[in-house]
């Protein structure tokens, strides 16, 4: 399969390169309109999400999209469509990640209701037996380290593609118990016009203010620092 395949159920459109079936797709509705799983640390890494296992697929994380800042009080879930939806642009980000190597989710589909105003979800496969890089630095010095070195290749990895990921911090990376690592949200993703050091400097501006600001090890931000300027 090797172009994405879009499909209507009901009102509901959805983009995949699986061969979503009805009872896929029916499914997927059900769990799209069901309450959200939530995440209590700001740097858990995912948010509004639901994790569930479907035929023929198997476990899948579903990520709702939701506001966030002062207008979530007032218009949570809903956006404007202006050409692609949030949805469908992240899809596409992913798939564009993988391409260059980059370790991220599996991107199994996008699904979005509404036209001028619509609702929109991400389906990804789930990575089971992992934390985040924020948790293990927490627990685990040694393995943190180790993880590290492969969280700056994946890092100049998309700065020598001139991939911004506009909010890449130790929660937004899994860790498996094997020491592999995956990025995640690559939400409001974009390609840098600008030159490679500048993105370089971005990416650590952002790692250390988090790092900073919910108080994780400060090796985190060291090590991140060395690893890129090494390059540089």
């Amino acid at each position: 399969m090797n172009a994405t395949v879009e499909k209507t159920y009901g009102s509901y459109h959805f983009g995949s390169l699986w061969d979503l079936t009805d009872q896929n797709m029916s499914r997927f509705i059900e769990i799209f309109n069901a309450p959200t799983d939530a995440v209590d640390s700001p740097l858990g890494g995912r948010s509004a999400v639901t994790i569930a296992q479907l035929e023929g697929i198997g476990w899948v994380v579903i990520k709702h999209y939701t506001r966030g800042g002062f207008i979530r009080y007032i218009v949570k879930r809903n956006y404007i469509k202006c050409g692609k939806t949030r949805s469908q642009l992240e899809y596409q980000a992913l798939q564009n990640a993988a391409r260059l190597g980059v370790n991220v989710p599996e991107p199994i589909a996008y699904a979005y209701h509404g036209n001028l105003f619509y609702r929109a979800w991400l389906v990804t496969r789930e990575i089971p037996q992992q934390n985040t890089l924020a948790e293990l630095s927490k627990i685990d010095e040694m393995q943190t380290r180790i993880a590290m070195k492969e969280v700056v290749n994946q890092i100049e990895t998309l700065i020598r593609n001139n991939i911004h990921h506009a909010d890449l911090h130790p929660g937004n990376i899994l860790v498996k118990n094997t020491g592999r690592v995956f990025i995640l949200d690559f939400d409001k993703s974009s390609i840098s016009r600008g030159s490679r050091n500048k993105l370089r400097d971005r990416y650590l501006r952002r790692w250390r203010r988090a790092v900073s600001k919910h108080r994780l090890p400060g090796m985190l931000s060291e090590m991140m620092r060395t690893g890129l300027q090494s390059d540089g």
